[in-house]
This record gives C-alpha cells, structure tokens and sequence, in this order.
C-alpha cells in the first residue's frame, strides 16, 4: 500500500494533530475546526420531538366536555360511540380527550376509566343520574393499592357480574355507584359522570370520589 493511501486513511484527529509535520499550534485554528466538528454533530443530531404524555393538558383531569377514546386495542385513540358498546358488557378501558386541543389525556394513569354499558334499569338512583343511556364510567384505579381494574366477572357471593381487582381480589358493583362487594378495598371506585354528544360519549362533569389510593 502507498504513503499517500495510508495517509488517505487516516482518522481525523490524526490529521488534526499531525498536519504540516507538526502538531497543531496555532490556538485560533484549532478552535476553528472544533467548532466546524461541534457544528456538525449537532446538524446530524435530531431534534427531539415533544412525547405525546408530556402535551399540555394530557396531564389534567378528565374535564366537562372531554371526549372518550379506546385507551388500548385496534381502535385506540378513536372515539368511543354508544352503539359500539355491548350491552351488559365486557367494559372497555378509555382516555378522555381534549375536543378541542385534540390532546388525549393519558399523561396521567390516573385519568383512564371503565367505560361499560348495562340495563338503566338495573342501576340505582345516583348511577342513574350520572349514565349515558345505561353507559356509566369508572376509575380503573383500584382505590386498595392503585392497581388497574381489569375483571369483569360473577361476584364472589351472588349472580351479578362485576369489576374485580386481581391484585388482592376486591369486587365493585359498577350498578351501585362501584360500591365495594369484597375484598380489602376500602372503598368505591370514583365515577366519571357522562353524556352522550354529537354520537359520542363525553365527560358530563369531574370525577366524583376520589381517584386511587
């Protein structure tokens, strides 16, 4: 191999350093090519986009007028319409969302709710007044030790199928305003009251209760 093609090869601090026969004395020179260096990594660096938890808003609360959207599953993100619910259940777990900022509040996992629709007549008074044609929401957020709800199940004493907390198996009637069933839990899920806009499910006002532990 030539003189020349190894110098060719060689890597750019070597050329740095040892350009013109010589260590690199001069100091004004140098900093020049430090800074061509520092200019182009950052030109080959990406500008970091902004996470979608971290939008303004995603973190608050769901709030009057919010929309609901599936949280997970084929159709996250879309909104959730009356009719695609079944009635009687299995609930699906949704995000409010901001109408008018279009930002999905799921910065916080304590803004995610049990959305599940039941027979109106089946619900008491107060459940009643806060449903959307039978359709009632709850706080995924087991109010034990934070876990997420995911059961839907036959309560352990009688014939109603129900939420349950895996973790350490609390059972809520989402037909009585979520009042605990069973287990260490030590008391009802928060509700989300609702109403039914446009074709599509909004939030009706703030939680009532308080979300999580």
């Amino acid at each position: 191999m030539s003189e020349s093609n190894t110098s060719a090869a060689a890597p750019f601090d070597d050329i740095v350093e040892h350009d013109a026969a010589g260590p690199c004395t001069d100091p004004t020179r140098r900093a020049m090519l430090l800074t061509a260096l520092a200019t182009c990594a950052c030109l080959a660096t990406p500008e970091p986009s902004v996470a979608e938890d971290d939008q303004p808003g995603s973190n608050l609360r769901p709030q009057k007028a919010d929309t609901l959207v599936f949280s997970e599953g084929d159709h996250a993100g879309e909104l959730i319409k009356p009719e695609e619910l079944k009635p009687g259940g299995p609930p699906v777990r949704a995000w409010p969302k901001d109408p008018n900022t279009a930002v999905i509040r799921k910065g916080s996992r304590l803004n995610e709710v049990l959305v599940v629709r039941l027979d109106p007549a089946e619900l008491d008074e107060d459940t009643r007044s806060r449903s959307a044609d039978g359709i009632v929401a709850y706080s995924v957020i087991c109010s034990h030790t934070g876990c997420p709800v995911t059961g839907w199940v036959k309560q352990a004493s009688g014939d109603q199928v129900v939420f349950k907390c895996a973790c350490h198996n609390s059972e809520f009637d989402p037909r009585q305003s979520a009042k605990v069933l069973f287990g260490p839990a030590p008391r009802r899920l928060a509700a989300l009251p609702l109403a039914i806009t446009d074709g599509a499910l909004t939030v009706a006002a703030t939680f009532i209760g308080k979300v999580g532990t």
